[in-house]
């Protein structure tokens, strides 16, 4: 029978800014075994000063507590995969995606973003989540539909890289800002190391495509994970699936090489899955794929393809 782990946000299961191969993981599970990650999100120039919004006190703790090596993002974990090797594929089924509090913030920051020479300003807001009514309150009185998801979802890197900040995504995962991984996704990430070594952070109560100005609704979150081991697959990159879609990503400081990424991996996909010509599929993704932008704005930006499962067969 499969495990259902959970991990709370402390200072002994969080790390801060960056992936690492030498992390020890703070668990082991069982390929199939679940486990609720509770995360965080922000650091202390965020927290609101207003009194009706409710501050997590482990946040406060981790603070004081979890050292920050390079720029990045709070991420629990790392957990790790019994039986994951090199060149094996971990499967991870979100199944739930959920509020740990009642406010998000988004900010603009001189030189960021992907405008960074039309708003050479510092801009913080905190917005207002209702998790009854999933929407959020704008400090302008706008609502918005509030679809949870984690930026940061990765395994440990490969160990020549050394310490890398979170905010790059690369082949490993991390910062992808894929706002399709909600409940009900799954994502395929290349496993480099032994244990695979899984963390997840940056909560997001709600992103554009784009996530132009640099921030979603961010927002501290709460995940329950189902991870399978996959030796049955080969990736370079980080897939996805959702009921409907098939999604693959390219990312690149070029955005037209991330799209030629995104759209060669496609055309791999669907070769594979459903024996057509490598022209038939390049043809295929012309006719029914799309291709949008995940992110600008982590230096290494994002393109990723999506097309209907149904073509497929699946």
């Amino acid at each position: 029978m499969a495990t259902h782990h959970h991990v709370p946000s402390t200072p002994k299961t969080m790390h801060w800014g960056a992936f690492d191969a030498a992390l020890a993981p703070v668990i082991e599970v069982e390929s199939g075994d679940r486990v609720t990650l509770d995360c965080l999100c922000g650091e202390p120039s965020v927290l609101p000063d207003d009194a009706d919004f409710h501050v997590l006190p482990e946040l406060l703790e981790v603070y004081r507590e979890v050292e920050r090596p390079l720029p990045g993002h709070l991420m629990t974990g790392p957990v790790a995969v019994k039986g994951a090797k090199p060149g094996d594929v971990l499967e991870v089924r979100i199944l739930d995606v959920a509020l740990r509090q009642d406010w998000g913030y988004s900010r603009i920051r001189p030189l960021g973003g992907t405008l960074p020479d039309d708003f050479d300003v510092y801009w913080l807001r905190h917005i207002r989540l209702d998790a009854e009514r999933m929407t959020g309150i704008t400090p302008w009185g706008m609502e918005l539909p509030l679809k949870p998801f984690f930026g940061v979802l990765g395994v440990a890197p490969p160990k020549h890289w050394g310490m890398i900040t979170s905010i790059i995504p690369r082949q490993h995962g991390g910062n992808l800002d894929l706002k399709e991984l909600v409940a009900g996704t799954t994502l395929y990430l290349p496993v480099f190391n032994d244990a695979a070594l899984f963390s997840a952070g940056d909560g997001h109560a709600a992103q554009g495509d784009g996530e132009v100005c640099s921030t979603a609704i961010e927002t501290s979150l709460s995940g329950t994970f189902e991870l399978h081991l996959r030796t049955d697959m080969t990736l370079d990159g980080p897939q996805a699936e959702t009921p409907s879609h098939h999604i693959t990503l390219g990312m690149n400081e070029d955005l037209d090489k991330a799209a030629r990424q995104a759209l060669r991996a496609m055309i791999a996909l669907v070769h594979d899955k459903s024996g057509i010509t490598r022209e038939e599929a390049y043809s295929l993704c012309s006719l029914a794929a799309d291709l949008r932008v995940t992110q600008l704005v982590n230096q290494n930006k994002g393109i990723h393809a999506m097309l209907p499962k149904s073509l497929l067969g699946g």
